[in-house]
């Protein structure tokens, strides 16, 4: 008789699917001029081009999202355990992603919400876990010094880096837990239904199945977080509509839906006389 396989805990599905970076660019000019070369005698004088080393890509409520922060964010998306390995992240979804973010950094500074700042100990146990359990980390043997240094390497990332975007990301997951999940209740009937229409079809016939009692906890904790997705979902959507967001890069505006294709009128029918209708029944 095998033990009946872990229930697994539904995390925060859209903060998991964005992965959130701890330091917002701060608004800057879009490109700084080379400097220019000091002109041969026998040459006439002209200016070089400017040497465009950074630029906007999209403002949101005042702050400048950069081409670089897009490269960062990409960069980091290897740490996401929802990555799926050899696609890379598009630009166009860590735009998406970065606003997003921006604005729930703005909302947090608005709020000044208290007492949702990380500790050291607990970045540094997300940062163990991932060197441990990320399979693209176990594949890479993160878990030792060399392999690490050499993951990071490879990606084009530091360790002071990855240590602000776990910083930034436990935060934000704290400040949606602290908004959402107080006031959510749950009651034995919500509980009782998930156990005999999600988790008891589960199971294989013969197989050992958990008391109620048992499990009511984590069914608990995973209808918990569906309602504070749900919460967490609208509220950003929101804020996304009364939000000012301009995506300057025509590349990476979002594309319009398809208009849906016009339907053929119906075909024009001549009614039946009812001597026809009463032949055609025959």
């Amino acid at each position: 008789m095998s033990t009946h396989a872990p229930i697994r805990v539904e995390l925060l599905r859209r903060a998991q699917l964005w992965l959130l970076t701890a330091v917002l660019a701060a608004a800057t000019p879009c490109c700084v001029p080379a400097a220019q070369a000091k002109p041969a005698p026998d040459q006439a004088a002209s200016s070089a081009p400017p040497l465009v080393l950074d630029r906007a890509v999209a403002v949101v409520n005042k702050h400048v999202i950069l081409a670089s922060d897009l490269d960062d964010e990409i960069r980091l998306s290897v740490l996401d355990p929802n990555t799926v390995p050899q696609v890379e992240l598009t630009r166009q979804q860590a735009l998406e992603q970065l606003i997003s973010q921006t604005l729930i950094e703005q909302q947090i500074r608005q709020q000044d919400v208290e007492a949702i700042e990380p500790s050291a100990q607990e970045v540094n146990a997300r940062l163990h876990e991932i060197r441990a359990e990320l399979p693209i980390c176990v594949r890479q043997n993160c878990a030792s010094d060399a392999g690490w240094k050499a993951f990071l390497a490879a990606h084009g990332l530091t360790a002071e880096r990855v240590e602000a975007y776990l910083r930034y990301r436990l935060e934000i997951l704290r400040f949606i837990e602290q908004r959402f999940r107080q006031g959510i209740q749950i009651s034995p009937q919500q509980i009782e239904t998930y156990y005999h229409d999600k988790l008891l079809p589960q199971y294989a016939p013969g197989e050992t199945v958990p008391p109620l009692d048992q499990v009511t906890p984590r069914i608990q904790e995973i209808l918990l977080q569906q309602q504070v997705n749900e919460l967490f979902d609208n509220w950003l959507t929101d804020l996304r509509r009364q939000g000012d967001v301009e995506v300057l890069d025509p590349e990476l505006a979002p594309q319009p839906a398809p208009a849906p294709a016009p339907q053929p009128a119906p075909a024009a029918q001549t009614p039946a006389s009812p001597g026809g209708a009463e032949r055609g029944s025959r």
